[in-house]
């Protein structure tokens, strides 16, 4: 079974979306089943268990259908007046956003091989903003389902960031 063995594909390009499409179109053309479940996971998140990947896995075969892992908003979300930045000023609160219905998304997030290349593709090609794989699902009509993760899953952007992961890691091996 071509799908059972591992491969590795030099398969990058100049954004994260054409090196996870890129990665897609090579592993289609190396023979992978098109309606095989792929996982794709951002390596800025080092927290990520071994049960978090098979609740998301779990729970996507059982739908039969896509999604990823995400965490329900807690923070109060503040909308900051774009011209007050511009200006050189402050940033200034301008509104509260709602919290409700809004999740926060991490990764591993797992989709369907053929249906996520060709919503990326598609993406791509449109000039969309797409921010991870599950917006590209969404362009193309797709509702992921949402897995809720966990809070050492974040990703790690700035040096206060990887402080904090060094921490939660050293703290898990002992």
């Amino acid at each position: 079974n071509k799908s059972a063995s591992i491969q590795f594909l030099a398969t990058g390009g100049p954004t994260r979306q054409e090196t996870v499409r890129n990665t897609l179109a090579a592993m289609l053309k190396a023979g992978v089943p098109e309606n095989d479940w792929v996982l794709v996971h951002d390596a800025a998140r080092p927290g990520i268990s071994p049960e978090l990947i098979q609740k998301l896995i779990h729970a996507v075969t059982v739908a039969g259908e896509g999604g990823l892992l995400a965490m329900p908003l807690a923070d109060t979300l503040k909308m900051a007046d774009a011209n007050s930045a511009i200006a050189g000023n402050p940033n200034r609160s301008m509104k509260t956003i709602s919290r409700d219905h809004l999740w926060q998304a991490q990764t591993p997030q797992m989709f369907g091989l053929k249906r996520l290349h060709d919503a990326i593709d598609e993406g791509i090609r449109l000039e969309a903003d797409i921010t991870d794989e599950a917006s590209a699902m969404e362009l193309s009509g797709s509702s992921p389902l949402l897995i809720e993760g966990a809070t050492r899953n974040f990703k790690v952007t700035h040096q206060a960031d990887w402080d904090l992961m060094q921490t939660i890691l050293r703290a898990s091996t002992k």
